[in-house]
């Protein structure tokens, strides 16, 4: 286990150097020059972290739950499932309306994915709010009875 705990740190910090490099770099040859392509550079290197470190927390996830439990992969597997279904359904809802205040309009499709991703942010936003009340008032309940 020390050999892994080893490897993933160096990566880390692989990432963490390569990030600020092209902070770096974005700063000294200006982010607006060349069309942008510097903001196009740093944008493409966020979705390969993001992208990372979803892979990363599932795949940890599911290794881990199948060492310790193995019945549990069925549990998460109901949850990504449902968590494909609120964003199919919440991409089945979205209009995918024109935006305000462009002349140039992107395709519909764009048009469709931004508002599904607007919407994502409202509800796991809702629902974060609503944990959190949820979650303190079971505690004060819990904090009664003893």
């Amino acid at each position: 286990m020390k050999n892994y705990s080893k490897i993933f740190k160096m990566i880390m910090l692989g990432l963490i150097v390569i990030s600020f490099a092209l902070l770096v770099i974005g700063f000294i040859a200006g982010f607006e020059t060349n069309g942008g392509s510097m903001t196009d550079v740093l944008l493409y290197w966020a979705y390969v972290m993001i992208a990372l470190t979803i892979a990363a927390v599932v795949v940890v996830g599911i290794i881990i739950s199948f060492k310790n439990n193995p019945k549990s992969l069925v549990k998460i597997g109901i949850v990504v499932a449902a968590v494909a279904v609120i964003c199919f359904l919440v991409y089945l809802i979205s209009p995918g309306a024109p935006a305000m205040g462009m002349l140039e309009q992107p395709d519909h499709s764009t048009l469709k994915l931004t508002d599904t991703m607007l919407n994502l942010t409202y509800i796991a936003g809702a629902a974060a709010i609503i944990s959190i009340i949820a979650g303190e008032v079971l505690v004060s309940i819990r904090n009664k009875k003893a």
